[in-house]
């Protein structure tokens, strides 16, 4: 028997902010992407991609079909939309390559996905402006979060005013990588060096990226705990390699 879906939502109701992560339960997709693998690029079966995003969406009260979604590649690019990218690009076309998208349209929620990277989801409802960001080990050092505070605040909002969430993602006492790698990322972003519990050299995005929030001026940072390679509730690519994805979502009403 499927599982119920266990998306959460964070919701502002004093001003319209609306953030959710979702876990892997409560869709009907088979192993290895079992069950709501949001990712159209794993190699699941499509359909089962199409369902559960539905699902999804539904049970977060929001329209799947406006949902906008990226071609997430471990860039900075910033892409500000107004709806979903059929309408822009026409059907069948390619969605941009990009990190991180920006709207200012209310009703029209933002999709990031991950398996272990951060998803970041900001919004400043004064402004009436949300972005969501796809924050890896390379977006990190690219810098696709401030990119897309830069963004936002080109729209009108005002780092003060941004609420930041960031989802679950793998820690930084799981995220083992070369003694050299975390020097390089360290000499960007000094606050994601990191070491295992087992004592080797590793790399805290979410550090990291609460760190880059902060130097922005953006003080309302709230972050899962939530590890994704510790959590068998959660899809992780540094474990399963052949997974799923999870889904982060920030709309306002």
């Amino acid at each position: 028997m499927r599982r119920p879906i266990t998306a959460y939502d964070i919701a502002m109701s004093t001003n319209g902010a609306h953030f959710a992560f979702t876990d892997r339960w409560g869709g009907v997709s088979a192993v290895p992407y079992e069950e709501l693998n949001l990712g159209g690029a794993v190699g699941d079966d499509p359909a089962a991609v199409v369902t559960n995003r539905e699902l999804a969406a539904r049970s977060l009260g929001i329209d799947p079909a406006q949902v906008v979604w990226m071609n997430q590649v471990h860039g900075r690019e910033v892409a500000v939309v107004d709806g979903p990218w059929a309408a822009k690009l026409g059907d069948g076309a390619e969605i941009p390559a990009i990190d991180a998208v920006v709207t200012t349209r209310r009703g029209v929620p933002l999709a990031v996905l991950t398996a272990d990277c951060v998803p970041v989801l900001l919004a400043d409802p004064v402004a009436g402006v949300v972005a969501a960001a796809h924050a890896g080990r390379p977006g990190l050092v690219a810098g696709v979060v401030p990119a897309a505070v830069g963004a936002m605040v080109s729209l009108g909002a005002d780092p003060a005013r941004i609420t930041a969430r960031t989802g679950p993602a793998v820690c930084g006492r799981c995220y083992e990588v070369p003694a050299d790698m975390r020097a390089e990322v360290a000499r960007t972003v000094p606050e994601a060096w990191s070491e295992t519990s087992w004592s080797t050299p590793a790399v805290d995005v979410t550090a990291g990226v609460l760190a880059q929030l902060s130097a922005l001026g953006v003080v309302d940072r709230q972050h899962s705990p939530v590890c994704t390679l510790e959590s068998a509730d959660h899809f992780s690519y540094r474990r399963d390699r052949t997974t799923g994805r999870l889904a982060g979502y920030v709309w306002l009403d």
